[in-house]
């Protein structure tokens, strides 16, 4: 395989429909795979209003909106998948349903196909080792919103062959992302420093150091970054959060990655951040 011509990717809930979209404006032939036609039919709607969202910001036009449109497969079924050069994995984040959808695939996978997982906090080796063929599995970590931002971590583990990294790293380059590399370790880069760092924050708050306000307006104004820690946590979502920083401290046994006990309340109480309209901030339009 000299480059990847052809991709599907597996679910189509907000990671998979962004990873979708940019692999369709790259111009290559995208199957999208999803378990019910509910589900097709809710990640198709996604993908066209996100690009008609990209087109009334002049980001593209109506003739590359149609062309992206016309690249795309939407299925419930397997077989479809059998042309593709790259599988991403990108449904829900637990390990015995990921394992059981790359024994599924496959069956109908082309022999040289490569196998990648848009997982953010599980390590790949155990998947790698169940999708039957370990030496063309890669992490390929994708950020929300995809569409905007640019960067993937390409995830290689003990078994991969340094080709399939390569090819990966220049199928990056093309969706016009920025690609970083890093080995097998649970969170590898970003979330493995993103984490401990929002949690830190929340055991702050609990410490009574700022209030929720005061530290998000200290990091923005103190360190440049974009938002702070508490309306990052809104938008990733308490649950997701709460849900990675439990898989990560699993394995790393760390207190740096063990959940602070108001995390855990504000899940068991639904404020889970934007998704709920109401989490560290209130968000009436939700």
């Amino acid at each position: 395989m000299e480059s990847i011509r052809s991709v599907s990717v597996l679910g189509c809930g907000l990671m998979g429909s962004g990873i979708a979209e940019v692999c369709l404006l790259a111009g290559l032939p995208t199957v999208v795979r999803e378990v019910s036609d509910s589900r097709v039919d809710r990640g198709r709607g996604r993908i066209e209003r996100s690009l008609e969202k990209a087109v009334s910001k002049g980001k593209i036009t109506a003739d590359e909106r149609d062309e992206a449109l016309g690249r795309l497969t939407m299925t419930v079924d397997l077989e479809p998948l059998a042309t593709a050069d790259l599988i991403i994995e990108a449904i829900v984040e637990h390990l015995e349903e990921k394992r059981k959808t790359f024994k599924a695939v496959e069956g109908v996978a082309r022999k040289r196909a490569i196998y990648a997982s848009n997982t953010s906090s599980l390590t790949l080796t155990q998947l790698a080792v169940a999708s039957g063929r370990p030496e063309r599995f890669v992490g390929l970590h994708f950020f929300n919103p995809v569409p905007v931002m640019r960067l993937v971590e390409v995830v290689r583990t003990l078994l991969t062959d340094p080709e399939v990294v390569d090819l990966c790293t220049d199928f990056t380059h093309k969706l016009g992302k920025e690609p970083i590399h890093c080995g097998d370790t649970s969170g590898f880069i970003v979330n493995r420093l993103l984490v401990p760092y929002l949690l830190d924050a929340i055991r702050a708050l609990e410490s009574g150091v700022g209030t929720v306000d005061d530290i998000d307006r200290g990091m923005q104004l103190g360190c440049g970054h974009p938002m702070g820690p508490f309306t990052l946590l809104d938008f990733v979502g308490l649950d997701t959060t709460y849900y990675i920083a439990n898989i990560m401290f699993e394995e790393y046994r760390e207190r740096r990655f063990a959940p602070p006990p108001l995390l855990k309340q504000m899940v068991q109480a639904g404020r889970l951040g934007r998704k709920s309209g109401h989490g560290f901030y209130e968000y009436p339009e939700a």
